[in-house]
């Protein structure tokens, strides 16, 4: 538990460099000016949803073959965290798809797979919220979250696999990224990382007190009968 809460609170300090190094020490790309700074945003989050998700796949086959409520509480809390990540990857690759392309969105391959994961993993939520039995309940989720787990190649290996006007890296001069977006790429990503753990760490906290609460809850129902 401390882990995770220094985790979260290097990540808030971090934070704070990040911004310098993203809007100060980061050159501006020619072509989308402030613009490009959003980047440094997307990237992290696309990236640490991937994370959680691969996260979630294992532990969903560790629950399938062990059956430790622990394996379970980590699989969904990972998706939850997941889901955040997703949501703000669409978000802020819509707001960089309006200056750079003209549209809030289009259907290129990334951003397609992209959209494809989200509905999986949302599906997963919702089966997480169906009235079933807990065991049952259990094994279908983690099912979803391995086999959902299959488009994340998809996403990451779509700008390669068919024509996708999604660029790879964003260059300053000439062919590739500045060595100073780099270095505020990577810090970000580290950053964004601290955050991710923490986060994950809290919520699967909280689900383990939460199972805990109800084995109470229905031991005393049981003591009262």
């Amino acid at each position: 538990m401390r882990l995770f809460i220094l985790s979260g609170l290097v990540g808030g300090l971090l934070m704070a460099l990040c911004q310098w190094l993203v809007f100060v020490y980061a050159p501006l790309e020619q072509s989308m000016g402030v613009v490009q700074k959003i980047f440094y945003m997307h990237l992290p989050v696309a990236w640490w949803c991937f994370v959680s998700f691969f996260v979630a796949c294992v532990t969903g086959a560790l629950w399938l073959k062990t059956r430790r409520p622990r394996w379970d509480a980590l699989s969904a809390a990972a998706v939850e965290t997941g889901m955040v990540w997703a949501t703000l990857a669409l978000i802020t690759g819509s707001i960089w798809a309006r200056h750079s392309w003209g549209t809030w969105w289009t259907w290129d391959p990334r951003l397609t797979t992209m959209l494809v994961l989200w509905f999986i993993y949302a599906g997963y939520l919702a089966l997480r919220s169906m009235p079933l039995p807990p065991d049952r309940r259990s094994s279908m989720c983690a099912v979803v979250a391995i086999v959902g787990f299959l488009d994340v190649p998809l996403v990451f290996l779509s700008a390669r696999l068919w024509r996708s006007i999604h660029p790879a890296v964003f260059a300053s001069e000439g062919g590739g990224m500045d060595s100073r977006m780099a270095v505020a790429a990577i810090a970000s990503v580290l950053c964004f990382g601290l955050i991710w753990l923490a986060l994950l760490g809290l919520r699967y906290r909280q689900m383990l007190l939460a199972a805990r609460l109800d084995r109470l809850a229905l031991a005393g129902g049981e003591d009262e009968d």
